[in-house]
């Protein structure tokens, strides 16, 4: 009763006529910007990162949530009609999307991608209600060595599944530790890595980090590969579903819901894993007409994926509002965005700033609404988006995240910074770096190293004060079981090509 009478709180403050106006602003932006291929949601946030220099917390949130959810939408607008997904959780949307838009169904397609959106959104928004109070009461208990152990499962996690490979990821993630590391140390004050640079004594600005490693270094990948001819968009109509329609997708929205939230709430979860499970359980149930269609477009195949995606959407800020750990790229993002008004996500923030919250979360609620009001009707513009020259598209998201940065502090550094950064992130994509590890290394790094100093002083030095507590310990051991998952899945892959080799020589 009481997340109730908080949530209604939280709608208090949401359905002001300033931050409906945010939300607004926040669900047109994220669809808009989403749907232009190559750009995802976390791409979306961090261009727009540098507004939070100018709007009141609880209006930035609720418009950065909007951005999110808008971004999720937009994903699926491209690929649907480009074949052409803005992330890898939009892949699975793109095998049967993008089908049935060449089979003359574009309109179905998109309608079922937006209802089933909106409704993963809702119900999974409503167990984030349930969810975050209890993960709050239980996460209170923590000491220094727990946040030390959990800030470890966030690294080895997200360096462990967003990435090819563990030491590509592990690589990236030491990148953002040394990124975090410069500035003066907190506790000794020495400069560290400063070369010199008085800017620099501050540390690096986490929107800096941001827009360079995510906007900046994707337009410059983006663009490396750019063909100068102009996208086919398959063309759509007004997105509308028959009675067919709605009786093959009800069943699989719920299901993608029920897959997505808690993997999404799993450190490392994330949405690639429940949107292929979706896709083959409604492959495995399909029956009749509909398994004839799957490999030719059944609309069960972007149903129940898109319903885990935007499922797992809601189920990534469980962790991030009540731990402070960001399971995905965007949730990354999302936490530069409260570091910037000196918000630190966990239990506290629902203490100290239950407005914010509850505002934030009662806002995904309206978003959601605002969203399938303009994706439904306004499908065919957004359709036209996609066939803006692409030369214009990213020269213009260069300019626009060196404006935002530059206003920041209104110096020559933070642009240099910038390039240099941008150019990273280039180089980290073109060498298949996943560039998420290195911006929660970046973020959560120098809590770490707080955290750690904290155990060790309370243990007089001894390092055994790491494992005395049960919750470190559980938390240690789940960060070595998904560090050593992903190696375990390849060697055994590698014994049994070996043993089947073999047997097809005889």
């Amino acid at each position: 009763m009481e997340s109730l009478q908080l949530l209604l709180d939280g709608f208090a403050a949401a359905l002001t006529p300033v931050n409906l106006m945010y939300a607004l602003i926040g669900v047109t932006l994220g669809t808009l910007v989403g749907v232009l291929p190559g750009i995802g949601p976390a791409m979306t946030v961090a261009l727009l990162l540098p507004i939070t220099f100018t709007v009141p917390p609880a209006s930035a949130f609720i418009m950065f949530a909007g951005i999110y959810y808008g971004g999720m939408y937009g994903g699926s607008t491209t690929s649907i009609l480009l074949n052409t997904p803005g992330e890898s959780a939009s892949m699975i949307t793109a095998l049967e999307g993008n089908k049935m838009a060449r089979r003359g169904r574009a309109a179905q397609a998109l309608a079922t991608a937006a209802i089933g959106s909106f409704v993963a959104g809702t119900i999974a928004t409503a167990l984030l209600v349930v969810a975050a109070p209890a993960v709050v009461s239980f996460a209170i208990s923590f000491g220094p060595e727990d946040y030390f152990a959990l800030a470890v499962l966030a690294f080895t996690a997200v360096s462990s599944v967003l990435s090819r490979s563990v030491v590509r990821g592990l690589a990236s993630l030491g990148l953002g530790l040394v990124i975090g590391l410069i500035g003066i140390d907190q506790q000794t004050g020495q400069a560290r890595l400063t070369l010199g640079i008085p800017q620099l004594l501050d540390g690096i600005d986490v929107v800096i980090v941001a827009v360079g490693l995510f906007a900046l270094g994707e337009s410059l990948y983006v663009a490396s590969r750019l063909r100068h001819a102009m996208p086919e968009v398959v063309p759509v109509g007004r997105a509308w579903m028959g009675r067919s329609d709605w009786g093959r997708s009800w069943l699989p929205w719920l299901r993608g819901t029920a897959l997505g939230f808690p993997f999404g709430a799993l450190p490392g979860g994330g949405a690639e894993i429940p949107t292929f499970l979706s896709y083959a359980a409604e492959k495995r149930l399909a029956r009749g007409v509909a398994r004839e269609e799957y490999g030719k477009g059944a609309i069960e195949g972007v149903a129940g994926p898109e319903a885990a995606n935007n499922a797992s959407a809601a189920g990534t800020l469980v962790p991030l509002l009540t731990l402070g750990l960001p399971t995905s790229a965007t949730a990354a993002i999302l936490l530069a965005a409260f570091q910037q008004y000196g918000l630190q996500p966990g239990p506290q923030l629902f203490d100290h700033n239950p407005a914010l919250v509850w505002g934030m979360i009662a806002s995904l609620f309206i978003g959601n609404a605002m969203l399938l009001v303009l994706n439904l009707p306004m499908a065919p513009l957004w359709a036209r988006v996609l066939r803006i020259p692409r030369p214009y598209l990213y020269a213009g998201i260069i300019l626009f995240a060196a404006l935002g940065v530059y206003a920041v502090n209104g110096t020559v550094v933070d642009l240099f910074v910038l390039y240099v950064l941008g150019l990273l992130g280039y180089a980290m994509r073109r060498f298949g770096l996943p560039v998420a590890p290195a911006v929660i290394g970046m973020i959560l790094g120098p809590m770490a190293e707080i955290q750690l100093r904290r155990a060790l002083a309370i243990g007089a030095g001894d390092a055994s004060v790491l494992v005395r507590s049960p919750i470190a310990v559980v938390l240690l051991v789940l960060a070595l079981l998904a560090l050593l998952t992903p190696l375990l899945r390849k060697a055994l892959a590698r014994r049994d090509v070996e043993t089947v080799t073999p047997s097809r020589n005889e």
